[in-house]
């Protein structure tokens, strides 16, 4: 299965697709199947394909060798003339982020490793966050380092901070933390603790992002499929 590291070692894409209703979303989740499963281009490691679970969409974390690899595949012409417009019919936006691992994070029984997989029951967050390119690095360290305090919250389990490298679909710099859950129960509650309930940590962290986001917004998901080369 699929494993999050920073290590620099892989290119981490991350293709968000939103859509308006579940029946597209199942449409979508049947075409990203098909493309994931015939997948044979150069340099590509792995892709995990995730349903929107609070809204309709989906995600799809790939892993490429290099830049170059993900370059000649926007370039050829099954991806200009084939999957964009069928993804275009059914979808209300197409991000395409390419982004670097900053930080990875995990519960200490996990042993180090974040590892995505149908067969693994996570409630996985995507949040994406806006912001000005000078503030980028500031944006990484509050949302990774300076969150070691996730550690003691009920029902974390993981997360991994994405900078932001060039996007197709947003303007502008971004930063994207992935993050793994007991539940949605545990996860609603972290995210809805009245602010008087928040520890000191958290509540100066959050403040820091607050200062240094321009946008943020965020889905939750549930892995249904994945496969890596040589499958």
């Amino acid at each position: 299965m699929p494993k999050i590291a920073a290590d620099g070692q892989h290119l981490t894409v991350l293709n968000l697709f939103s859509t308006d209703a579940p029946e597209k979303q199942e449409k979508l989740l049947a075409a990203m199947r098909e493309i994931v499963d015939s997948a044979a281009y150069e340099g590509w490691i792995s892709s995990t394909v995730h349903s929107g679970q609070d809204r309709p969409g989906t995600a799809n974390l790939i892993q490429w060798r290099s830049t170059e690899d993900l370059e000649k595949r926007y370039a050829g012409e099954e991806f200009k003339h084939r999957t964009l417009p069928l993804f275009g019919e059914i979808t209300t936006s197409i991000r395409l982020l390419q982004n670097e691992i900053a930080f990875t994070q995990q519960k200490p029984e996990l042993g180090g490793v974040t590892e995505v997989s149908p067969t693994r029951d996570d409630y996985t967050v995507i949040e994406l966050f806006g912001v000005e390119e000078k503030d980028q690095e500031d944006l990484v360290d509050a949302l990774g380092e300076s969150r070691t305090w996730l550690l003691d919250v009920p029902g974390y389990r993981t997360h991994t901070v994405l900078r932001g490298l060039r996007a197709r679909g947003i303007e502008g710099r971004f930063v994207v933390v992935y993050s793994q859950w007991d539940g949605k129960e545990a996860y609603d509650t972290f995210r809805d603790q009245p602010e008087d309930g928040r520890t000191a940590d958290r509540r100066k962290t959050e403040d820091r992002v607050s200062a240094l986001r321009t946008w943020q917004e965020e889905n939750t998901y549930q892995v249904v499929h994945t496969r890596t080369a040589g499958e």
